[in-house]
């Protein structure tokens, strides 16, 4: 489905809405194998898949601190810049997400609050293989950090040469984790689920990964370790107007669509020549890009859409509920106000996908395939459960103790009644 469409009939969007489909035949019958082995041979297990899957076993799966040290000199003076420059941005804009207690009285004699409490234990799975995912560790070590995570645990799978990669362990070595070990793909899943030997068993789990990683977090979730979410293929839907840049427009698509075959990218503009100027400007960029034979496979996933009411078009993106929405238009501003479902939204020409993922400062973990409708990306948030406390003195008792035996009274719970009833007598 690669041709223009225009203006579509409500009743075709859901076809233009669909996904790439994964093909999951075997997929759970393989990664409940994985899970299970990991469950009866921990370390030794991790090690063995390593080998089968990523062509290293190592000798020891914990990174120690002097590799984190020494690998860590091995990064660039410019990207060690860049990095901390990242960093402060994204820890910036993550310290104003902690929630500030605040004492309710909600009647008098009785006082509410809530408190924001971290998680002890958690673990992130930070992706390897060719794009070895050092951005993603910023994304989520450091709201991890700053909710107060006690025990941030990092798994990532070595490469050939049994190493991690030194970015990686550059933004560990500056935000201070420790806890890093070698350990990729559902097996890495696993271990921080269960535990193994040296890997210590976490509260949550956190992280993107391919579809087996992503189908163990589904399974452990299944069986009571909480997730940050499923994540799937990457996406991103761009609304373009006549007041759009067209290179920048293609040159957004581009950059999403080389994350993987399975990415999908959705341009929905309000007339035909824009579509037409962003296709030529994609025919100019992208036989110059290395990923360009990822990028085509992408492509075949990909939708050009005309919907000239803005309304409608925004309807539209709105029920396609894309992880990336780029307004590429100089009135983005108030078009805005149309959004209700995306992960993250760029607004405006200057605003590229790109800088989310790396340096704006906020968090480029978000949902995919249509969750943004009911989920956030990860934040603070994610690291820290609400806990709700109530404190009633003698006159809140007296002032809410009536309404309680009544409403108890009519459900038919006269134990619950009793527990206000036997308070009331005691203080009269």
């Amino acid at each position: 489905m690669n041709a223009t469409i225009i203006n579509p009939l409500r009743e075709e969007w859901p076809q233009l809405m669909r996904r790439p489909q994964i093909d999951s035949q075997n997929l759970e019958e393989i990664v409940l194998e994985i899970i299970n082995t990991v469950k009866q041979n921990g370390d030794e297990a991790v090690k063995n898949y390593s080998l089968k899957f990523h062509g290293f076993s190592p000798e020891n799966l914990w990174v120690t601190p002097e590799e984190i040290e020494e690998s860590s000199k091995a990064v660039n003076k410019d990207l060690k810049k860049a990095i901390l420059f990242a960093k402060k941005n994204i820890e910036k804009f993550h310290q104003q997400q902690v929630e500030k207690l605040k004492k309710i009285k909600t009647s008098s004699g009785v006082v509410c609050w809530r408190k924001s409490v971290p998680v002890e234990k958690v673990g992130l799975y930070i992706p390897g293989g060719s794009a070895p995912l050092f951005s993603t560790l910023l994304m989520l070590a450091i709201p991890a950090k700053i909710a107060g995570c006690k025990n941030i645990i990092v798994t990532t799978p070595a490469n050939k040469s049994g190493n991690v990669d030194t970015a990686v362990l550059f933004v560990a070595h500056i935000l201070g984790i420790k806890n890093i070990y070698k350990g990729g793909g559902a097996q890495a899943i696993a271990a921080l689920a269960y535990g193994t030997q040296t890997i210590e068993r976490v509260d949550k789990i956190f992280g993107p990964g391919n579809q087996y990683v992503t189908y163990a977090k589904k399974l452990v979730n299944i069986d009571g370790v909480a997730i940050d979410m499923l994540a799937g293929p990457s996406e991103l839907a761009v609304y373009a107007d006549n007041t759009a840049v067209p290179a920048f427009v293609a040159a957004d698509l581009l950059s999403q669509a080389e994350h993987g075959a399975d990415s999908q990218v959705v341009l929905v503009a309000s007339n035909e020549q824009i579509i037409e100027n962003v296709i030529n400007e994609i025919h100019k960029q992208l036989p110059s890009l290395p990923r360009k034979e990822i990028i085509e496979q992408s492509f075949l996933n990909r939708r050009f859409i005309v919907i000239e009411n803005k309304e409608e078009a925004f309807d539209f993106l709105n029920e396609y509920a894309p992880e990336h929405l780029i307004i590429a238009s100089k009135k983005a501003d108030q078009l805005s106000d149309y959004v209700k479902n995306a992960g993250s939204v760029f607004l405006g020409n200057l605003s590229p996908e790109s800088a989310g993922d790396y340096a704006s400062g906020t968090n480029h973990s978000l949902p995919t395939n249509g969750t943004a409708r009911t989920q956030s990306g990860v934040s603070v948030d994610s690291f820290v459960k609400k806990i709700t406390f109530q404190k009633i003195i003698k006159k809140g008792i007296n002032n809410i103790g009536p309404a309680v035996e009544k409403m108890a009274a009519a459900e038919r719970l006269d134990a619950h009644k009793n527990a206000i009833s036997i308070r009331l007598k005691k203080i009269k």
